[in-house]
């Protein structure tokens, strides 16, 4: 029998060291590798459905102020575009002319006078100095329950203004731009003067545009009835703004030379 030789060894494998880069990319590699779990197939199905959801929802925001609207309203509104965009035309042309008359010197002294006159009657208007008078809405709102608040008589004014109303008076005060609204003890103080149920808003501008306005789906009329409030428009082709606003000196705001 032949003597056993020994037998080889090999030298043995050192463990990888935790300091080495390598390794440490090897566990972060195994570490991110998603495992096809119950749970990570139920996670990755549920983001799916939830931007389904959000881009649905994106979408459907988009497009509510319009889609919900019937046809005819449609049309309604679209009509208003037109002629505001027509009147609009019509006084950017009257104003043209009016500014190239002054600029060539065609005219006299009469005629400069007049522009200047119109322009300061307008502004009168605008600051609630003036009375004023024309087509518009009458706009009523009966709370019985002292539910409306002094945000949603604000909330009128500024649709009425949006929808080209160009003078308003709520009971007896004229509403300017400085106009401000705050609960009273026996009604809504308008100006610092209580304004009580029920409340009259008279606006002076296109009588259909201003009533499609109150009228949207989600506006002032629906938001009146859902305090269980009443309200009811009624358009004129001939309205009377009396009430006048007083002008207070400026304290501190001085005209540039």
């Amino acid at each position: 029998m032949s003597p056993t030789e020994p037998p080889t060894t090999e030298p043995p494998t050192s463990a990888p060291d935790p300091g080495d880069d390598r390794f440490v990319w090897q566990r972060l590699a195994l570490m991110a590798r998603p495992r096809a779990t119950k749970a990570n197939a139920l996670a990755a199905l549920l983001a799916i459905l939830l931007g389904f959801a959000v881009a649905t929802q994106v979408r459907q925001n988009q497009v509510l102020g319009l889609e919900s609207l019937r046809q005819s309203e449609l049309v309604t509104i679209l009509d208003n575009a037109t002629q505001l965009s027509a009147r609009l035309d019509q006084n950017a042309r009257e104003l043209q002319a009016t500014r190239d008359e002054l600029i060539s010197g065609s005219t006299n002294g009469a005629a400069a006078l007049t522009a200047a006159q119109e322009r300061l009657d307008t502004l009168r208007v605008l600051a609630g100095t003036a009375r004023a008078h024309g087509p518009g809405i009458r706009m009523t709102i009966s709370d019985p329950g002292a539910k409306v608040a002094p945000p949603l008589l604000l909330d009128a004014i500024e649709e009425l203004r949006d929808a080209g109303a160009e003078a308003i008076q709520v009971g007896s005060v004229r509403v300017v731009a400085s106009s401000y609204f705050a609960q009273g003890g026996s009604g809504i103080e308008v100006d610092g003067t209580t304004v009580t149920d029920p409340y009259v808003i008279l606006a002076i501008g296109d009588p259909q545009t201003m009533s499609s306005a109150m009228e949207i789906p989600g506006g002032l009329s629906e938001s009146v009835r859902g305090r269980g409030a009443s309200i009811t428009i009624t358009q004129s082709t001939e309205l009377v703004v009396g009430a006048l606003h007083t002008l207070s000196e400026p304290r501190y705001a001085r005209p540039i030379p």
